[in-house]
């Protein structure tokens, strides 16, 4: 049986990353509504509290019945978590007399219980509340401290219970990965048996049998999720697996193309769709970017849908849906962000069962699968690309007009992304590049790498206004494009990437130069959030 950790999402941003790290510690686990938590699962060995937009004294704020958990599973609260089980408990929760955002240090550490095992003096953790705990339950002891914040951390005596205010999962609690392997691993009790290898075998072993001989239809984007999908049901039920791909018009430059070859190299069956005309047509005069998407994605369902009722003996749909495009669209605040364009639609329309091989999985596991299956490298680390594509990087009215000026200074941008190469010591690569290090990697030493690849993902952004310029001796007034590169993990959180000034001056001379119609360049520095990756 799979052991599994459960964490109850309370609605905080960085749940998500909470299950990545859990992930990483090559153990499997599940995000669930906060009052979801499956009480007939024998295969849990432990739960984890999130954070919260709420303080636990709103009338709105989200409880939890934990009385058939507590004692039999260990407990791991993180900030709100921390803060709902000592108030639901009998300790106190205030408003703290000035919010913790930032980095702190624990001063104060229990060395030797478990959950600090391997801790160093000081070590440094993140906080983000604006409520603290003043009081913590009877029976409850504290076991790290910070300056500000007395309980940083407790136990419950003689359980498995225990809260942080401080957020382990990210990146700025520098032994915040420690915290969760001592919980998971040693207090849960992990056997850290979930790794890509281990999927591989498992699921094409379970789509072998689910498929048996049925004709499968899978959409293809040209992105790493549906390329994995594509390889993984190819290594199932082979020729069994028909693949549509379509060109909306507002792909990169050449990349209906490019992607038909790289498929065909990768031995699958596509059908190539030029559907542009439709989608420009149908587009012409919209501005509001939900409408653009929605235009979009029911195009595509209408072409899709008419390509595959020629292939009469399909029997299922696959799809390219991986974990966080569920978490996303069933984000328990019921708030819309962006609708998401690989979830819900096409089943009821076409008559086809849902085959999703890839929904328990993260971004980065897919590329961890898709390098155990041995696929090309330029196909694993391809940035993210929005499934309305373009279209949300033009803000304001579409025309074929727009997209061609975008896709030329966008393939100038992604070509010297690419072709802007450090060297760098292994050990760093593999902290820092975005889809991680390439299979045949040296353990040590130096590899070069290149700037698309220490990226999560870049684009360019063409904006809706126009500037004064000048060339030779002309007076220009034409377009302005903003270019938005961000470092990730998740794209939960992301931060702007720091290009080099020598790389921005080229891009920005080359875009000048020679995409007509443009004559500024600017660079988005904004991070998520506040900001969305995309513009639209």
């Amino acid at each position: 049986m799979q052991q599994k950790i459960i964490i109850l999402d309370f609605g905080s941003q960085t749940t998500q990353l909470i299950g990545r790290r859990v992930r990483e510690l090559d153990t499997f686990c599940e995000i669930l509504p906060y009052n979801k938590f499956p009480h007939d699962d024998p295969s849990v060995i432990g739960v984890i509290l999130s954070g919260s937009p709420f303080s636990v004294y709103d009338p709105e704020a989200f409880q939890v019945e934990l009385s058939a958990i507590r004692g039999r599973l260990p407990i791991l609260g993180v900030c709100y978590g921390a803060q709902y089980m000592s108030h639901i408990y009998g300790g106190k929760v205030e408003p703290a007399p000035s919010r913790e955002y930032g980095r702190a240090n624990l001063e104060t550490i229990e060395f030797d219980n478990p959950l600090f095992k391997g801790f160093q003096p000081n070590s440094q953790v993140w906080m983000s509340h604006g409520d603290t705990i003043t009081a913590i339950p009877s029976g409850f002891r504290c076991i790290a401290s910070t300056s500000k914040v007395k309980y940083a951390a407790y136990q419950a005596e003689g359980e498995k219970l225990w809260g942080v205010q401080f957020h382990p999962e990210v990146f700025h609690s520098l032994q915040g990965a420690q915290l969760l392997r001592n919980f998971v691993v040693d207090i849960c009790g992990s056997r850290q048996d979930w790794s890509a290898a281990s999927f591989v075998d498992t699921t094409v072993a379970e789509l072998k049998a689910q498929l048996g001989n049925d004709r499968v239809i899978l959409g293809l984007s040209g992105g790493v999720d549906s390329s994995v999908v594509a390889v993984l049901l190819h290594k199932a039920i082979g020729d069994k697996l028909t693949c549509i791909f379509v060109d909306h018009g507002m792909l990169r430059k050449d990349e209906f193309a490019n992607v038909l070859e790289d498929y065909k190299c990768l031995g699958l069956n596509v059908i190539g769709v030029d559907a542009s005309r439709k989608f420009f047509s149908e587009l012409a005069g919209v501005e509001d970017p939900e409408a653009k998407r929605k235009i979009i994605g029911s195009g595509f369902i209408d072409v899709f849908e008419a390509e595959a009722m020629k292939i009469t003996d399909a029997k299922w749909l696959a799809q390219g849906t991986i974990y966080p495009d569920r978490i996303e669209s069933l984000n328990i605040t019921g708030k819309v962000i962006k609708s998401h364009h690989n979830v819900g639609g096409l089943p009821e329309k076409m008559n086809l069962r849902i085959c999703e091989p890839l929904q328990w999985l993260f971004k980065d596991e897919v590329r961890r699968v898709g390098r155990q299956m041995g696929m090309p490298e330029h196909l694993i680390n391809r940035h993210p690309f929005p499934g309305p594509g373009l279209a949300v990087r033009i803000l304001g009215d579409i025309t074929p007009e727009k997209v061609h000026v975008l896709q030329e200074a966008d393939d100038i941008f992604i070509r010297g992304l690419r072709n802007y190469k450090v060297k760098m010591d292994v050990a760093q690569a593999r902290r820092v590049l975005a889809a991680g290090v390439p299979n045949g990697a040296p353990d040590q030493g130096e590899i070069e790498v290149s700037l698309y690849d220490q990226i999560w993902q870049a684009g360019v952004i063409l904006l809706p206004v126009k500037s004064v310029g000048v060339m030779g001796d002309e007076r220009t007034y034409e377009q302005a494009v903003a270019l938005r590169a961000v470092t990730s993990t998740d794209a939960m959180t992301a931060d702007w990437a720091h290009l080099p000034y020598d790389f921005m001056a080229q891009v920005s001379n080359d875009i000048i130069n020679h995409v007509r119609g443009i004559n500024r360049v600017c660079y988005d520095i904004s991070s998520k959030p506040p900001s969305t990756i995309e513009w639209e």
